[in-house]
């Protein structure tokens, strides 16, 4: 029954964690894809933020299509732009820092972009956009912040898991709070009802 199997082309545990809430059976299989060189040529075409999340959802899921046939892979990816610029995952506790800091008192926004992958065809996509305003906290807060979640900086786009402490960098949230996290669950739940996936 592979046309029912259901993979999720990421190691993101925020995904991961939504679908199990859902009550959705799923495996999850991170794919092994080079994002960087992607990034690099989407940003010489001068490719909108939308379209970079969507194209990197893309190839994750088509990756891990390849040892999956007929089975429906989820692709997911999301990016994080302010003033024009894009931001990658911090490596490092410092670049963390550095990105907190390029972000306080300021707007910015997240990305999502979602496709469902079937064999080498994308059967649906899906992006959503969130706002989020970080306060002007101080730097003796950075500082303890940084040190309260250690290395769970690096595991985000933007260093900070809403749901957790990072809630206290921001003094205003406009957007769905699944796509903040990653995943916009409603849209994608409808697509796989239509596809007789998950119950209807």
């Amino acid at each position: 029954m592979n046309e029912h199997r259901l993979i999720l082309a990421s190691a993101s545990r925020a995904r991961q964690q939504l679908l199990t809430d859902a009550g959705i059976a799923f495996e999850a299989h991170p794919a092994l894809v080079d994002e960087d060189a992607l990034k690099e040529k989407l940003r010489a075409d001068n490719a909108s933020v939308a379209d970079a999340a969507l194209a990197l959802a893309a190839l994750k899921a088509k990756k891990v299509a390849e040892s999956n046939p007929q089975a429906l892979i989820i692709g997911a990816d999301q990016m994080l732009e302010c003033a024009e610029a894009w931001f990658d995952k911090p490596a490092t506790i410092g670049t963390a820092r550095e990105t907190l800091i390029a972000l306080r008192g300021r707007e910015h926004s997240l990305i999502s972009g979602l496709v469902v992958v079937r064999d080498s065809a994308v059967l649906w996509r899906h992006t959503d956009r969130a706002r989020l305003t970080m306060r002007n906290f101080s730097n003796d807060f950075l500082e303890t912040y940084l040190k309260e979640i250690g290395t769970q900086a690096c595991s985000s786009v933007g260093a900070y898991q809403l749901e957790g402490p990072g809630i206290q960098l921001f003094e205003r949230v406009e957007g769905n709070f699944f796509t903040i996290l990653g995943l916009p669950l409603l849209p994608l739940l409808a697509f796989l009802r239509e596809q007789g996936a998950v119950a209807t």
